[in-house]
């Protein structure tokens, strides 16, 4: 019999247990809980290291809730780290460092924009936690065969809204394809929070350069703030710069 491996994430331990212990009640099923994102970070480490990859991560949309609330996922910080507690960033971690793990998303309600962030960030899923146990291992199974489990009621919402923000994702990519090399360069130093002293110490110009650089980034991008321009950034696919990699080509040759 082929198993399949579960790892339910969840800060609600009584919730967590339960559900496990339900899951576990298949004969097909192995589940592991989790309590926080870091927990869940090592338990993936682990099991991928002994070669016994999970196959479906069910997390919890509210994961960490007494943190700042995320409204895009991001990127996933090291095995660990602290940091990482909101549950939609856990599904876009996950879905880059082990794609092969379909992540379904528990959430107590129905809420069209985080079910299209969580699908953005990577999630095969979005189900209520109330849901009978018939209903998700259904989906559970479902994603494994590549399917996309969403509520009815939420279907129509959250179309409209991965339709949006793949209207403002393709303005922003245009716009950010207005600039220049060395445009593009500062931008990701901003978008990896540097300063314009720390920017010019590391493409070896100028802070006046840097400075009127910025500047033409926030016109060409329409925006006034840095802040804004970041955030453009980030839509339009834009990461920052590798703080621990070697500086990028001297000033000069790409302004």
């Amino acid at each position: 019999m082929v198993r399949i491996r579960v790892l339910v994430v969840d800060d609600h331990r009584i919730f967590a247990e339960s559900l496990a212990a339900a899951l576990t009640a298949e004969p097909d099923v192995d589940v592991t809980a989790a309590g926080s994102g870091p927990a869940a970070l090592r338990c993936l480490e682990r099991a991928a290291t002994e070669g016994r990859r999970f196959d479906v991560m069910l997390v919890d949309a509210d994961l960490g809730a007494s943190a700042a609330p995320v409204n895009r996922p991001v990127h996933l910080p090291p095995p660990g780290e602290d940091g990482l507690v909101d549950g939609i960033s856990l599904v876009a971690g996950v879905r880059s460092g082990q794609p092969a793990v379909r992540t379904v998303v528990l959430a107590e309600r129905d809420d069209q924009r985080r079910a299209a962030l969580a699908l953005q960030a990577g999630a095969s899923g979005w189900v209520a936690k109330d849901c009978s146990l018939q209903r998700l291992l259904a989906v559970i199974r479902g994603v494994l065969r590549d399917e996309t489990h969403l509520p009815p009621a939420l279907l129509t919402g959250v179309l409209r809204e991965l339709t949006a923000a793949r209207k403002h994702r393709t303005e922003s990519e245009r716009l950010v394809e207005s600039l220049t090399p060395r445009e593009r360069e500062v931008l990701r130093c901003m978008v990896a929070g540097l300063g314009r002293k720390a920017v010019a110490e590391r493409l070896f110009l100028s802070p006046h350069t840097v400075r009127t650089h910025m500047q033409n980034v926030l016109g060409k991008l329409d925006v006034h703030s840095t802040l804004a321009a970041v955030a453009l950034a980030r839509r339009a696919g834009v990461g920052p710069v590798d703080l621990a990699g070697d500086v990028v080509e001297r000033g000069g040759q790409l302004a």
